[in-house]
């Protein structure tokens, strides 16, 4: 049994249904489980419970409809919510903002269904599995460590993970005991490449209150104020190779899946940039504009 092609099959059918009602024991049916086993095969082919993914995938589209000058509650009860409060709620949990906030930004685009191949191709397990948070976040101030790369022949590919790679526990430190810092999550941002050269900036960096403490041989500067579509990449159980194939794979999935029909374009002269949480938690932060 393919198993995977199995776990699309029920995966296109809610894409299909996501107005009426759906169950685990007719999508177990229609993948050819058990439902007991089809719940747990498909949290480990999605990443989360079936249930949850419904939940996001009804969320996405309504996300979608808000461009389109709908009453927010009628585009509730279309989707399955009874209130509009319950509808926001699960909109703020899942997208970091309210309705209203996230129509200004919403380019109205109708989100991908999940397509475990394509995501098994980009090497992502437990798969992104919606469409991304929009925030609007203002400007910080950063310093840390700062390797000049390039995009010419990949070589940022290499040289970005080998640089982490020499991040000692010393470095850490001071980042994090000696300067003054907002939060202890590291970030690594990447400043706007030269469009000739292709030449730019990495760093590992804090966000911090000031420069006081910052060493004249470390990186300072800013990230500016942007509108950005937030990523969460798929876990991993450890730090090693596999932990930098899940944010490189996730990257590809941006570029070469996301961005082309997502009804938006990279902010010009802004900043990308991974933001490193507990355990191996990271959020990929993409700049962007709506496409006239």
């Amino acid at each position: 049994m393919d198993y995977l092609k199995c776990i699309q099959n029920s995966i296109d059918y809610i894409e299909e249904n996501l107005q009426g009602s759906l169950t685990v024991d007719t999508l177990a049916k229609i993948a050819g489980f058990s439902s007991y086993h089809y719940y747990r095969v498909f949290n480990a082919y999605v990443g989360i419970p079936v249930v949850d993914y419904i939940r996001r995938r009804r969320l996405a589209h309504a996300a979608a409809q808000l461009a389109r000058g709908k009453r927010i509650i009628d585009i509730a009860m279309d989707y399955g919510f009874d209130t509009y409060n319950g509808f926001a709620k699960a909109f703020r949990k899942t997208y970091g903002c309210s309705p209203e906030q996230y129509r200004i930004h919403v380019s109205g685009r109708l989100p991908k269904k999940v397509d475990l191949l394509l995501l098994t191709q980009c090497n992502l397990k437990g798969a992104i599995v919606v469409e991304p948070k929009i925030v609007t976040k203002p400007a910080v101030k950063i310093a840390g460590y700062e390797l000049k790369t390039t995009c010419n022949e990949g070589k940022n590919l290499q040289e970005i993970p080998a640089f982490w790679g020499n991040m000692t526990p010393e470095k850490f430190d001071v980042l994090h005991k000696q300067l003054h810092v907002v939060h202890h999550h590291e970030l690594g941002a990447c400043f706007p490449p030269d469009p000739v050269t292709g030449d730019f900036s990495y760093v590992v960096a804090v966000e911090v209150h000031g420069y006081a403490g910052v060493a004249s041989d470390m990186f300072r500067g800013k990230i500016p104020e942007a509108t950005y579509a937030v990523f969460k990449v798929p876990p991993v159980e450890s730090m090693g190779p596999e932990f930098s194939d899940a944010i490189q794979g996730t990257w590809k999935y941006i570029h070469g899946t996301w961005f082309p029909d997502s009804g938006y374009e990279f902010a010009e002269g802004k900043v990308d940039y991974e933001l490193y949480l507990e355990g191996n938690n990271v959020e990929v932060y993409i700049p962007i504009m709506k496409k006239a």
